[in-house]
């Protein structure tokens, strides 16, 4: 993990609606909410290019990673939103198996 006061810092990584409402619902496991929050620190501190992670060839900051050991409670789609000011990230779906 990178230290608090590094020279690179993470970019944020914001929740779309969506993602909200799906953390807010009692009835997720806490095992998803505890990989969704996991992603998110992955995500900041790799900036969005997490290892393991896919990029769609049609829109290329739109990516995909596996949530849980080996995928195995879903997928986590995000976008790369580097051309705000300020740059930034959106957890913009989860998909549970």
């Amino acid at each position: 993990m990178s230290e608090p006061y590094d020279d690179d810092p993470g970019l944020p990584c914001l929740l779309s609606d969506e993602v909200s409402a799906l953390l807010l619902d009692p009835a997720v496991p806490v095992a998803v909410f505890g990989a969704v929050m996991a992603a998110t620190v992955l995500i900041n501190e790799h900036r969005g290019e997490v290892p393991g992670s896919t990029a769609s060839a049609k829109w290329p900051h739109q990516r995909r990673m596996a949530l849980g050991a080996d995928g195995t409670l879903g997928i986590a789609e995000y976008v790369i939103v580097a051309d705000a000011d300020p740059p930034h990230i959106v957890l913009t779906r989860v998909q549970l198996y």
